[in-house]
Formats: structure tokens, C-alpha cells, sequence
């Protein structure tokens, strides 16, 4: 299951029932090329396949960035004008819809610099958790471009339209503390301990059962303001949880009092 994709760009490692993927371009702060936007769908397509991955945890290179944003080298060439913006969006679009659709639960581990289209990709994440030294901003603003219905939607999902017209009129930086006060972020830990706090949650997640986390995250999902809702889907994942093997398992467990062995059955 390990690998590297997009030239190396990209790096994929199971163990533990963990996927994780790193975005690995540290010399230019991991910022996101077309190509690594589809190492990412392909990584994501295997992890979703893999009956061991449970959980998977996003993270970049070095110590800088988590992503710091699209690879601004690219824009002349690639994001010149509207043509070329919608021709960009077209041959990214598989890696934004892989990522936004994945079945399974997504931590972000953010250190440093997260801006950009990289904090669409943090948002992207069911949970985030940050180092002390992370920064986080959206500078469209800035750049003379602006983001589309999606990542505005699901800005304002986590922190409101106030503090979400703040981040975008202004296209200001902001540090972890205020992250986590406006809900950007679930939670702030010092820098040392953001690897050992982030797996913990992984283990933590991976160890319960998966139909139950796949529920969920689907429902959780579907309640969301504005999203599609499917009651008959939601209404078949708490069904498909009553009747898994690992419900049987985790009632057994309860009377044996030891720690139940969920297989995601």
C-alpha cells in the first residue's frame, strides 16, 4: 500500500489501520500542482478500496506547511484568465470530489502555513488539529481571484458568515488560537505534541467500529445546512449497523468487560 505518486509529490503509508498522505513539495511549502491533485485522487481511490485503512490523516512535508496553497507557478501557464481557470478546476475536479465524497473519516495534522486551497483541503477534513505555529488565511483577495460557491459554503459551515467575511474581505492571516476560537479548527496542541495527539485520535477512530464511523460521517454529512439529504441512505447505514457482526461483537464485549475487536462486518 505504500507509495509515492505525482513524481514523488505525493506519499501514501498504511499502518495500524492509519492511511496517511503527505503532500510532499516542501521546497515551495507543499503548495498543490495539478498533478498532485490527481496523485491525491489515486491515493484516495486505494485507501477507500482498502478494507484495513479506517481511518486516514492528511499532512505535509517538513515543518512550514501544511499546504500552503495552490503551486502559484502554474498560474500563467494554467490559471491565466477565466478559460484557463475553468480548464483548471476541469482537471482538478476528480481530486476535489474524491476527497469531498470520501467514505471514510479524514483528520488533517496542520503545521505551519495553511492558506489558500490548502485550507480547502483542511475543510475538507472530518476533524483538524493544529500546531501551536499554524497559520491560516484565504488571500484571493490579495491575488485578484475569488473561490467558488464550494469552499465559501463550507467556510461558513464551520465558522459562520462573520467570521467568514472577515477571512475573505480582508484576506488577513490568522494564528491557531484564533482557529480554534472561531471553529476553523477542533483543536491546538503544542508543536511537539501534534504527531502523538493526532494519532491518538486516529487509533482511537480506527479501533471503533467502521460502520458506525461510516454512519456517522455520512449522516453528520448529510445534516450539514444546505446539503442533499438521502433519508433513505441515512435510514440504511443505522440499519446496516444493527445487523453488522460488529454489533454482535460489540454486545459481547460489553458483557465479557474486555475491549471489543470490531472488523468492519
Amino acid at each position: 500500500m505504500d507509495g509515492s505518486y505525482a513524481d514523488g509529490k505525493m506519499l501514501a503509508q498504511v499502518a495500524d489501520g492509519i492511511g496517511t498522505i503527505t503532500f510532499n513539495q516542501p521546497d515551495k511549502h507543499n503548495a498543490m500542482s495539478v498533478a498532485m491533485w490527481d496523485g491525491l485522487g489515486a491515493i484516495l481511490d486505494s485507501f477507500a478500496a482498502h478494507h484495513d485503512v479506517r481511518v486516514v490523516v492528511l499532512t505535509g512535508a517538513g515543518w512550514k506547511a501544511f499546504v500552503s496553497g495552490a503551486d502559484i507557478s502554474e498560474f500563467d501557464a494554467k490559471r491565466a484568465d477565466a478559460d484557463a481557470q475553468r480548464e483548471y478546476d476541469r482537471l482538478t475536479t476528480g481530486g476535489r470530489e474524491k476527497l469531498a465524497a470520501f467514505p471514510k473519516p479524514v483528520i488533517a495534522c496542520i503545521r505551519g502555513w495553511c492558506l489558500g486551497g490548502g485550507l480547502g483541503i483542511a475543510m475538507q477534513a472530518d476533524l483538524r488539529i493544529a500546531g501551536a505555529d499554524a497559520m491560516f488565511g484565504i488571500p484571493a483577495a490579495k491575488l485578484g481571484i475569488a473561490y467558488g460557491p464550494g469552499m465559501t459554503q463550507t467556510l461558513m459551515s464551520l465558522v459562520g458568515p462573520a467570521h467568514a467575511r472577515m477571512m475573505l474581505y480582508t484576506a488577513r492571516r490568522i494564528d491557531a488560537a484564533e482557529a480554534v476560537r472561531i471553529g476553523l479548527v477542533n483543536q491546538v496542541v503544542p508543536v511537539k505534541e501534534l504527531e502523538t495527539t493526532v494519532h491518538g485520535v486516529a487509533r482511537t477512530i480506527a479501533q471503533n467500529a467502521p460502520r458506525s464511523v461510516a454512519a456517522a460521517k455520512l449522516i453528520t454529512g448529510q445534516l450539514l445546512p444546505g446539503a442533499a439529504r438521502d433519508r433513505d441512505a441515512m435510514a440504511r447505514a443505522v440499519a446496516a449497523c444493527f445487523d453488522s457482526q460488529d454489533y454482535r461483537e460489540g454486545r459481547r464485549a460489553f458483557a465479557d468487560k474486555r475491549p471489543p475487536r470490531f472488523e468492519g462486518r
